[in-house]
Formats: structure tokens, sequence, C-alpha cells
């Protein structure tokens, strides 16, 4: 099954001709997901076009204009959407508004330092890739384009467990080892395998997702679903795991009595298990609240990534970079918070840095950028998102990542 549907150029042409008539502008309107930003041919009327390469592009929404004209309907609305009416995921988004920057004024700024040190290693940036499955349905290379990226521009890569490259070709393309995300198994035996291969590969740490129990009612997704035309059984079939067979990760072990990859009957036990099972750091995807980080602690966690899984997993209605400040304060600095979800702009990793994240993990940019342009978009969302965050740095007076402090942010319903 082919990702891309004819010729850019005249889809583009297309596509301008549509923008044109009212007709399609309310089909649009009620069609759009709720990204927070505005959808084309809306924003079109402001910028103009699909932009043709990845150096026309201004910022990361740029780059989800051209991901939506050359992905499948399907493709595109299963990186769109939400779960049930999407409000989590617009809440990710609206939660930034909730929290002003307070800028300093005469600091020097000419020479900035946007370095990050985590579990003994030494970054550029605190940007780092998050893990998404499925990534060849966005672009051939799939995360071999991602993983030539993050080399280029020495960023931290976490690979899913539900890869279409296996960590090995992925750990060879990237030239250094990658974090492993662990979508834990109904069956032990599955994730001591997955566990043991992602060890032997050179994955110093794994981020085992706490943060989807199960499969929400993804409806953006089933909506756009139904306007793909494509025959799928071929990429998709019906077996009762071909899902899982698909996947490299999964070769060799025995996968014949999982039907999938969620676990919602996990506790903290399995946590105890999984520190006992490797050598990798273990650090929790999904924690967003203070509870729960007082109990990663105590069961020996390395680290924490506040998530909800982009709105994907979960309809609660809150964003974590309004989650991020209790668990911060709830760790203490004993160990590293990142984040996760939403992120799109330099000035939301501003403000999560000042609220106590040492790193943050973004998705759905990086692969607009993959499904626009391969290799090269996801260069483009990550050089913009990090000359986004100097220009922060520079404009609020901070120029160190460990100055960014609590100091520089206050809620914006603040008395």
């Amino acid at each position: 099954m082919s990702t891309f549907k004819g010729s850019n150029s005249s889809r583009r042409a297309f596509m301008r001709f549509l923008a044109g008539s009212p007709f399609f502008a309310a089909w649009q309107l009620a069609a759009r997901p709720q990204s927070g930003q505005p959808d084309l041919p809306e924003r079109e009327a402001l910028t103009g076009p699909a932009i043709a390469s990845p150096e026309e592009a201004i910022n990361v929404f740029d780059l989800e204009a051209v991901a939506r004209e050359n992905l499948p309907p399907a493709h595109f609305g299963y990186i769109t959407t939400g779960v049930n009416d999407d409000v989590t995921l617009r809440a990710n988004r609206a939660g930034f508004l909730k929290f002003q920057i307070r800028s300093r004024r005469l600091v020097d700024t000419r020479k900035l330092d946007t370095q990050i040190d985590l579990f003994g290693n030494r970054w550029p940036t605190p940007i780092i890739l998050a893990p998404a499955g499925s990534q060849r349905a966005f672009h051939p290379d799939g995360e071999l384009a991602v993983a030539k990226a993050a080399k280029a521009h020495n960023h931290l890569q976490i690979l899913s467990t539900v890869t279409t490259t296996s960590v090995e070709d992925v750990i060879a393309a990237r030239e250094a080892p990658v974090w492993f995300q662990l979508y834990p198994s109904a069956s032990w035996e599955v994730t001591r395998g997955l566990l043991k291969r992602a060890e032997a590969a050179g994955c110093p740490v794994v981020a085992l997702t706490l943060d989807q129990a199960t499969a929400g009612s993804r409806e953006t997704f089933a909506r756009f679903r139904k306007r793909d035309s494509r025959v799928c059984t071929d990429c998709h079939p019906k077996e009762r795991n071909g899902f899982l067979q698909r996947k490299p990760m999964y070769q060799g072990l025995d996968i014949s009595g999982l039907t999938g990859v969620l676990t919602p009957h996990l506790t903290w036990d399995f946590v105890d298990r999984l520190k006992d099972a490797t050598a990798m750091k273990v650090v929790l995807k999904g924690i967003v609240t203070r509870e729960d980080a007082s109990l990663a602690l105590e069961h020996g966690a390395d680290g924490i990534i506040v998530s909800n899984h982009g709105g994907r997993g979960e309809e609660t209605g809150r964003s974590t970079i309004e989650s991020l400040p209790e668990v911060v304060e709830a760790i203490q600095g004993k160990i590293p918070v990142m984040i996760d979800s939403g992120f799109r702009r330099g000035t939301d990793i501003f403000k999560a840095l000042a609220l106590g994240a040492k790193g943050v993990c973004i998705g759905r940019p990086y692969l607009w950028g993959l499904a626009a342009f391969g290799q090269p978009g996801v260069e483009r969302a990550l050089t913009m998102l990090t000359a986004e965050l100097e220009m922060a740095m520079r404009m609020n007076g901070a120029p160190t990542i460990s100055s960014i402090t609590r100091n520089f942010v206050q809620r914006s319903d603040a008395s």
C-alpha cells in the first residue's frame, strides 16, 4: 500500500482551487481535527499555499499542512486524533496559555547554553524525540529517517515498541544508543524478550508507558478513515494478532496469545518486577499526579515523563503542562522529570523548563516533518523548535537552561 497519493504539485493546485469554494470551507470546518490551530483552507488565507520545501517552513504547522496533503486520510487521521471529543488533545495546547512568562531585563544573552544532562549523558538541547509507532505509515524511510535526523543534530531519540524498524537498525542509523519505550505485554515472557533485545542492542533506558492502559475511542481517526477509499488489508491483516506480526520487535517471540500491546491490569508490582529484570534505567511515562510521583520514587523509578499520550489515550481534559508542577514538587529533584504532549513552540518548551522539566519530548511536529519531507522535514522541525527556544531564552533573559527557573512563569489566572 502506498503512503502517498499522486503528485504533490497537482494536489497543491487542486487544494488551492478548492480553497476558494465556500462549500469546501464549510466541509473543512465540520471535519477539522481539533488541534487548536487554524486548519486548511483558513490557514491558507493567512499564510498562502502549502510549502514546497522544508526550508520554506516558518513554524511546525507549515509541516502539518504538507503532511495532510501527502498522507492518505486514515494515516493523517491517526496522527491527528485524540479520544472522544479530543478534549484532552486540545487541552494540551490550551494549557500553555494558562502560564505567562515573566521576562527579565538587562541580562547578557549573546552566548546561550542549551545543553542538558540526563543520566550522565550530555545533550545539546532539551528537545527529545518522543516514541511514536508505525512511522513507515508516514514515510517509506520511517524510523531510519528520524534516526538520521536525530544524529544530524544530536537529539535524544526514544524508539517505540511498535516501531516499523528494528532497534538494531535504528541504532545503526543513529550511530548512538536510543532509549526504548515499552508497551508492557500481557505475557511476561514477551515483555522480558523485548527488554532483553533492547538491552542487548545497547539501549540505556527503558520508558514504561502507563498512560494508555486501554484503547480509547478515537473518533477523529474513525471519521478520517471513512474517507479513505484504499484497500488496506495487505498492510493491516485481519488475523487476531496481525498488528504485532508486522512489528519487528516481536519477531522470534511467542505472541500467539496476544491480541494487542495494551495491558489494563498493571500495578506497581510490575514496576518492581521490571526493575529486577533489566539493567536499563527505568523511566515511567504517564505520571501526572503528585501521588503517583511519590509512589514512583518509592518503587525505584529512575525518571518520569509527565504524559497523557498526546491526548490519544485518555479523556481527562487536563494538560500535561498543568500536571507538571505537582509532579516536580513531589519529586524534589531526586530523579529527572521530563514531559510530552502538545508542545509546538519554543515558548512551550521554555515554560516547561521553568516549571521544572529537565527535557521536553515532541511527537507530532517531527511526524509532520517526516510525512512532509522525510529526514529533511524532521530536521527542519527540530531546527525551528531549537531556534524558537533560543529566541525565548534571549527575549526573556535566560542565557542557560539552568537559569530558567520557576520565577520565569506565573499562572495567567493568578491574582
